[in-house]
């Protein structure tokens, strides 16, 4: 896939957060790395870049966790640090000066971009459209008195190219395959440090560095994870986080599981990409996904198939499990962060589509044979021995068995007593939990239990009414899952205390 070196961003990916001018006399151009946490492949760095290159300044890179974000927790405190480890070693080989700041109290970074803002001649940050970030960057516009942009890195197809909202994926599907064409050819740098012939700034004045002091090693590596005021009940786990780790896993799954992709309903054929954490959290780029791909099939943009008509394959003209893994990266992925994008209230329950909130209230009052507070679906402590395990693979590994978070999310609904309860209940446990929480995608996910992206289906059940039904029983006849219900067994001491 031949890569095109980038002399202009592109303008739908670019959103002024300020009308303030560029200020040409001041220290450096500040890039505020909020969500594509990664040195490549990212827009936000190729545009504070350009900025610094057309003025000949130094770019300063801040990097920064919050404690007092909601659901704050050992383990997705330690994964984004994993990241900031990670991108501290590939800025120390370059001209750029890294800033990790790690509160240690909740509140204790308040200032720290305004004052930083006021040494920048610029300051580009990312856009994402979910959890806290979005009010972030509305707050932040009222500190920042200087040229201020937002820019997305989230997927293949911008964000705001389009104003358009997609009910349903095979509508965005079709959309893409007439509109993505052009930003097929549109790609971050690979590489951007490798050519930033820029100067480097020495330190960050003495004011800044003293009261908000970069995070030190044994910070970034997690050995102060224990005195910071988060959940320390919701522990880290295996998988660890940053950009080395994501290309690994990305290599892993190219080398020994895109083969048999199309197999991963399946719990027992590990066939998944396990790369959501990564996106999720920036260290891996969806165009770094597409480009590694590519490379492996020899495929570029001028194979993509004229029209395509919202066929789920046959478009990008690869081999049918790359067409299938392509499906999930970009249509339904991007149909979550096109949704985001324009529906602030993506997460509440009347965001769903009217015929699914008016199905579920027809049956609001229908008798539950089982009902479950949050605390007994938190602990796996339901009669269904599949469900169960999958909340233990929650609890355990930050992530469930694709097929299975559907069950997963279904039957949260069956067994509580009002669907608005269940949804409550579904955001707290994944949010919690998993490391692909908080994330457009993830909201998808969650609410496509409840009726959003979906149709209304017959016949006619109890509790769900037209909303699409999924069984226990079905799952076991249907899938191959004796080994993922042997490792996620009755497991104690998941909880402290």
């Amino acid at each position: 896939m031949p890569e095109r070196v980038r002399t202009k961003l592109p303008e739908a990916r670019v959103r002024a957060l300020s009308s303030e001018a560029v200020a040409p006399e001041r220290a450096f151009v500040l890039y505020w790395m909020t969500a594509a946490r990664r040195p490549h492949d990212n827009f936000a760095l190729d545009r504070a870049l350009e900025l610094a290159r057309e003025l000949g300044k130094p770019v300063v890179v801040l990097e920064a966790l919050r404690c007092g974000y909601r659901w704050a927790s050992d383990r997705l405190h330690r994964f984004v640090l994993d990241g900031m480890r990670a991108n501290a070693e590939a800025f120390a080989k370059t001209n750029v000066l890294y800033y990790p700041y790690v509160e240690a109290q909740a509140d204790e970074g308040k200032g720290l971009l305004a004052e930083l803002s006021k040494h920048a001649c610029a300051v580009v940050t990312d856009d994402f459209p979910c959890f806290f970030l979005p009010r972030m960057l509305e707050a932040a516009a009222e500190q920042v008195a200087v040229s201020f942009e937002a820019v997305d890195s989230n997927g293949l197809f911008p964000m705001r190219a389009t104003e358009r909202v997609f009910a349903r994926a095979v509508d965005f599907r079709r959309f893409l395959q007439k509109e993505l064409p052009p930003h097929l050819s549109d790609f971050p740098d690979p590489e951007p440090l490798r050519r930033s012939e820029l100067p480097r700034l020495a330190h960050l004045p003495k004011s800044i560095a003293q009261r908000w002091p970069a995070a030190t090693a044994a910070v970034l590596a997690g050995e102060t994870l224990a005195s910071l005021p988060i959940d320390h009940d919701v522990s880290p786990v295996d998988t660890r986080g940053g950009i080395d780790e994501g290309r690994r896993r990305l290599e892993r799954f190219l080398d020994e599981r895109l083969e048999r992709y199309g197999d991963r309903n399946h719990p027992d054929t590990e066939a998944a990409s396990e790369l959501s954490p990564y996106l999720h959290f920036g260290h891996v780029s969806p165009h770094g996904v597409l480009r590694a791909l590519a490379q492996r099939v020899g495929w570029s943009p001028d194979d993509v198939e004229a029209g395509g008509r919202g066929k789920r394959e046959g478009w990008w003209n690869m081999p049918p499990a790359c067409e299938g893994f392509l499906d999930q990266l970009v249509t339904w992925r991007e149909l979550g962060y096109n949704f985001a994008a324009h529906r602030a209230d993506h997460d509440t329950y009347e965001s769903l589509p009217s015929w699914a909130r008016t199905t579920l209230e027809e049956h609001a009052s229908d008798p539950r044979e089982y009902t479950y507070r949050l605390e007994q679906f938190e602990r796996a402590e339901t009669h269904d021995d599949i469900w169960n395990a999958a909340q233990r693979e929650l609890l355990e590994r930050g992530t469930i068995q694709n097929y299975l978070r559907m069950l997963w999310g279904k039957k949260v609904l069956h067994w509580t007593s009002e669907p608005e309860e269940a949804l409550d209940i579904l955001i707290e446990l994944n949010n919690k939990y998993a490391l692909d929480g908080r994330n457009p995608n993830s909201y998808s996910g969650i609410f496509w239990v409840f009726g959003r992206f979906d149709r209304a289906w017959g016949p006619e059940r109890p509790i769900f009414g037209k909303i699409r039904y999924m069984t226990s029983e079905n799952t076991k006849r249907k899938l191959r899952l004796g080994d993922y219900l042997e490792r996620y067994a009755a497991t104690p001491n998941l909880f402290p205390g």
